[in-house]
């Protein structure tokens, strides 16, 4: 059975519609509550951290009353990564994490991501449950007056975020006379990114800090990575680092400008984790990593799986096979070692502490060249129009004409209503020809 309102990353959708408004995270909160408040019978605390859209503002008010209607003790913690919010929840044992985020998407989406008590995100069984308890009716959930909730305000979400992330380094690491350009998005590590650095040493040159609700994402942050290659090129800093809105993407550049993406990072970390016998088992892709990466990994007998696309899923796989690196093309990328979830900043120290001994950017990413890549993302009303004849039809004949010189791949946005069409091969002119064989068939 299909989920009703969760998708591959949590809820997600256009705020004032269908399911992103305060009566919708009323319910949410009061239905999530409830789930976790039976399991775990001791402490009900939830904890909510959000990004910087201007919508967070109602929507938290209503998930928090939600949650405090079902007798769950919620603190805030204003603008935070999302796994910053994620490691608060492990640490501080609550029940409950919930991100009130629409990632990389633009400031008219918002949405939420779920955690549980052990910081990593729900299972597809746990959000059907979830959504039983939406459907049902409201008066069933709530608690008796004096059971409600508490609401509080945590001012050190920040503060702490930065102590448990440098906690993962030696503490002789610095990095003064390290010129670092970064991105914030105008999103949730606006604070942290920049602060974090400082506190490190570095001398930093900094955008996407300025946050006014509405420019979150906007022609800044990981899906628009330019912004980050000319700032690094400007200030000729040692390298340049994107994030999206919630922080738990990134997108490298190196200092002679070059963008470095997902797949690049992930070869580099898996290879030095290899060398330092770090890494545990191999590493998890997804159904979008580059063939290149594949057989980057076949050379260096380093295992290779693919999941999913979304970083829950390359979790889940990870924690099945006992892995503990895994990530996505798009910046998605989990230390295992660290994290439960995706992080840039972390990723970043990595790739930072990696470079401590004089090493340049330009020298890390260098492991494998990409198999030529294309990637169409039509806009749909209805993402229904995948499972008709005529697409169907249509993806059978690409992969017929591509079959033995590279792979096609078309699937459903889980987070947007898109359809996407990636293409991989050697051969360039079959590149654009397949895809157009695909969106002629959805248009």
């Amino acid at each position: 059975m299909s989920k009703k309102y969760f998708g591959t990353d949590g809820i997600r959708g256009r705020v004032n519609q269908d399911k992103i408004n305060g009566e919708m995270f009323f319910k949410f909160g009061l239905a999530a509550g409830t789930y976790f408040k039976n399991i775990k019978k001791s402490k009900q605390t939830a904890i909510i951290a959000k990004d910087t859209r201007l919508s967070g503002y109602i929507l938290e008010s209503a998930l928090v009353s939600g949650l405090a209607s079902a007798g769950m003790h919620v603190y805030t913690l204003g603008p935070l990564s999302t796994n910053g919010l994620a490691m608060l929840t492990k640490k501080m044992r609550a029940n409950m994490g919930i991100m009130i985020t629409a990632s990389h998407n633009p400031y008219f989406d918002n949405g939420l991501k779920l955690f549980g008590p052990d910081g990593l995100k729900l299972s597809d069984n746990i959000e059907k449950k979830i959504e039983k308890l939406i459907d049902s009716k409201i008066i069933n959930n709530l608690s008796m007056p004096k059971n409600l909730g508490r609401v509080k305000r945590l001012e050190n979400g920040t503060d702490n975020y930065i102590k448990i992330l440098k906690k993962n380094f030696p503490s002789s690491f610095s990095l003064k006379r390290v010129k670092i350009a970064i991105d914030c998005a105008n999103g949730a590590a606006y604070k942290s990114g920049p602060k974090l650095l400082r506190s490190l040493g570095a001398k930093v040159f900094e955008t996407g800090v300025s946050p006014n609700g509405l420019n979150i994402n906007d022609k800044c942050g990981s899906t628009f990575p330019n912004k980050i290659k000319a700032l690094t090129k400007k200030h000729k800093a040692d390298i340049g680092i994107s994030l999206d809105g919630d922080a738990d993407r990134i997108i490298i550049c190196d200092e002679k400008g070059n963008i470095i993406d997902g797949d690049k990072i992930i070869a580099m970390l898996a290879e030095r984790w290899k060398r330092k016998k770090i890494l545990k088992g191999g590493v998890v892709g997804t159904l979008m990593s580059n063939y290149g990466l594949e057989n980057y990994f076949k050379n260096e007998k380093i295992n290779f799986l693919r999941s999913d696309v979304g970083d829950r899923y390359v979790k889940e796989m990870m924690k099945k096979n006992k892995f503990n690196l895994g990530g996505e093309q798009s910046g998605h990328i989990i230390l295992g070692k660290f994290a439960t979830t995706g992080d840039g900043l972390l990723v970043a120290l990595e790739i930072l502490f990696s470079m401590r001994k004089g090493k340049r950017a330009s020298e890390l990413f260098t492991k494998f060249e990409p198999t030529p890549q294309l990637l169409e993302n039509v806009a749909v009303k209805d993402k229904s129009k995948m499972d008709t004849y005529k697409c169907k039809n249509a993806i059978k004949f690409a992969n017929k004409i591509i079959n033995g010189h590279g792979r096609i791949l078309v699937r459903k946005s889980g987070t947007e209503s898109k359809i996407r069409i990636m293409c991989e091969s050697e051969k360039k002119n079959l590149l654009l020809k397949c895809i157009n064989i695909v969106k002629r068939s959805i248009n």
